[in-house]
């Protein structure tokens, strides 16, 4: 009896202290502002002129104005106690526990529809203890200040429907309608997307959404909301999916708007929570038409293609990404190939190699004999490199040749004459901070780079010598415009002036019919397309396609390739030229010449590119540009001698 009366006492205590805490979490919650959740409801995003960008035309519909198959689809798969419970769900999450920790696996989450818009309004999903506490205390204020259809209402038109966020957003990108008009079939596709819009969005598989809508429609007959016929027909009903907002338009911007995301949660002096903010306004480097030249042309040329494409343009001079492609459907892949995915980037070194080579002493006419080499190193260590198509002119040919036709053996050659760290050293100082190894093979590119670091990288030459950072958000302000982050420029000046300008006339000779000897420059087939000035460079791997260009009004890289590491197609390299081309072209036509001045202390010399001795009466000749002082003479300037450690094999 004393057991009992003992154990009654202090459950007495139990039940009158949890009381108390509820009663004191009541008073707390009741004291705090109440929330605007019509505003505090996300971003807003716009491009470089401040307009919104279409896919964030959001409209906030009133729970009337949305299908009752919809609502209730959602209520029915995601909390179907929603409108019994106080925001928790106790015997769902005990149910959980339980599965959880009898499995030894995270099989089943308990979060009510409360709980998951609670986590709508943070910028990011961190999982610490302190996110859980605060969004358990944003769950009690939306439940104790806002009816149980408001906060559905909320929830509905924040909610992630595959990178689209809100009902009415996503009514309109799938099915080109408004959520009202949504039918059983719709809804249910539309409702299974948020558990993973990676996967259960229909763009992305149809087979897996439909799994998913089957889960939903059993769901809704167990809860009584339909019939099994009901739910027959619906599934077998044929959809039509848009994937736009507008038909004009491509989903393909969205990769701009998860990039524009990253950024916007890396910065410090963003609160991370839109209960501080009431929301963002997130201003944008996007050209939009910059970006729509990208993606005509990408579509035009890849249309018959099963390949990826990444491409992006800058501003280097200030750092500014005007446009940028991520692969070829945002639908069925929103894996980001221009900034996620790093890929060796063959060739496309050599002219930071060529680079520090310049400014060790060599000019454009400096030579190396290029044919089949076995170069050898200590321990009797090899290495074979081979040129394109196993072509060599077996002559003494200029670094301006070299550089046109992309000539490996001449590249080890310098790389190694330089010493392997100088390269490495000079990546370092355009701001590729990557662990880079300094071997024989990375005068080729045997590194991986992601295409927005390379793109910055190649800035440096673009806008004469200074390191940038590419950046995509000018300012981000709260929903009262209260400046909340400015984008500062900042320029480091890292390479000569004008040892940069010599590179870069050199890297305009890659489509220069001048150049023709043994071969051909890399870049020769799209040269009747450029009609204007360009530094270019092509890279090429086992498994990658890259070419980037520039001026000083832009720079383009262009990227293709398969995820899985497949041989490229056999057209693969004159797609890309050709993207690069008329994209280069589109943008520049209504801008001023781009191409750079003559510094000071720099003389143009008539020249025998291919020798690169003075020009005679029966030679090429060509206007190579040298440092004063540095042009040539009579002499040989071949450095093969200099190189001990080669073996030559023809």
């Amino acid at each position: 009896m004393k057991i009992f009366s003992r154990f009654f006492r202090f459950t007495i205590f139990i039940l009158f202290i949890s009381f108390l805490l509820g009663l004191g979490a009541y008073v707390y919650v009741k004291m705090q502002p109440k929330l605007d959740i019509n505003s505090a409801n996300g971003y807003y995003i716009y491009d470089e002129k401040n307009e919104l960008l279409p896919t964030q035309n959001k409209e906030w519909v009133n729970i009337d104005k949305i299908s009752p198959e919809l609502i209730n689809a959602t209520i029915s798969i995601e909390d179907k106690h929603f409108y019994d419970h106080f925001g928790f769900d106790l015997l769902r999450i005990i149910k959980a526990l339980y599965v959880n920790i009898t499995s030894r696996k995270t099989l089943q989450g308990a979060s009510t529809i409360s709980q998951q818009y609670a986590k709508n309004l943070w910028l990011d999903f961190d999982k610490t203890w302190k996110r859980k506490w605060d969004e358990l205390w944003l769950t009690l204020r939306l439940e104790l200040n806002y009816s149980k259809d408001e906060i559905l209402e909320g929830y509905l038109n924040t909610i992630n429907y595959g990178g689209v966020f809100g009902i009415e957003n996503a009514s309109q990108y799938y099915f080109n309608k408004s959520a009202n008009e949504l039918d059983l079939a719709e809804a249910t596709i539309l409702a299974g997307i948020p558990k993973y819009p990676s996967q259960y969005s229909p763009l992305v598989s149809e087979e897996k959404a439909k799994t998913r809508q089957k889960i939903i429609l059993n769901t809704m007959i167990k809860n009584e909301y339909i019939n099994e016929k009901e739910a027959k027909s619906a599934y077998d009903q044929k959809l039509t999916y848009i994937g736009s907002l507008n038909k004009e338009k491509s989903s393909n911007i969205m990769y701009f708007q998860d990039v524009v995301m990253n950024e916007l949660k890396n910065l410090n002096s963003v609160p991370n929570s839109f209960l501080k903010t009431g929301g963002l306004r997130i201003y944008t480097t996007l050209d939009v038409n910059a970006q729509r030249i990208l993606e005509d042309k990408v579509n035009l040329y890849m249309k018959d293609s099963n390949m990826q494409i990444a491409s992006i343009i800058m501003d280097p001079n200030t750092g500014a990404v005007k446009g940028l492609i991520g692969g070829i459907d945002y639908n069925k892949s929103q894996f980001n190939r221009a900034t996620q995915s790093v890929r060796h980037i063959g060739s496309t070194i050599k002219p930071f190699l060529y680079y520090a080579a310049l400014e060790n002493g060599f000019t454009p006419s400096t030579t190396f004999t290029s044919s089949k080499t076995t170069f050898v190193f200590s321990e009797d260590k090899t290495y074979s490199p081979k040129n394109y198509d196993d072509r060599y002119p077996d002559k003494a040919i200029s670094m301006a040749l070299a550089l046109s036709y992309s000539d490996n053996i001449y590249a080890v050659k310098t790389h190694l004459f330089l010493g392997e760290e100088i390269l490495v050293n000079t990546l370092k100082r355009v701001g590729l901070e990557q662990d880079i190894a300094a071997l024989p093979s990375l005068a080729l590119g045997s590194v991986d780079i992601s295409l927005l670091d390379m793109v910055g990288a190649y800035s440096t030459f673009a806008n004469e010598g200074y390191k940038i950072e590419p950046f995509f958000i000018t300012k981000v302000e709260d929903i009262n415009g209260n400046i909340l982050y400015e984008h500062k420029r900042v320029k480091e000046n890292v390479l000569n002036k004008s040892i940069v300008y010599i590179l870069n006339e050199m890297l305009s000779n890659c489509y220069d019919s001048t150049m023709i000897d043994y071969g051909y420059p890399t870049c020769i087939n799209i040269a009747g397309k450029l009609k204007k000035k360009y530094a270019l460079k092509t890279g090429t791997t086992d498994n990658d396609k890259l070419i980037f260009g520039f001026n000083k009004n832009f720079v383009l890289g262009v990227w293709s390739g398969y995820d899985n590491n497949d041989n490229p197609d056999s057209n693969s390299s004159t797609i890309i030229k050709n993207i690069w081309a008329d994209t280069a072209e589109e943008y520049s036509k209504d801008k001023e010449d781009g191409w750079y001045s003559i510094p000071n202390n720099v003389v143009g010399v008539l020249i025998d590119p291919v020798t690169g001795k003075l020009a005679s009466e029966k030679s090429k000749k060509k206007i190579l540009y040298y440092i004063k002082g540095t042009e040539p003479n009579s002499e040989d300037t071949s450095l093969d001698d200099l190189i001990p450690t080669i073996k030559e094999t023809n």
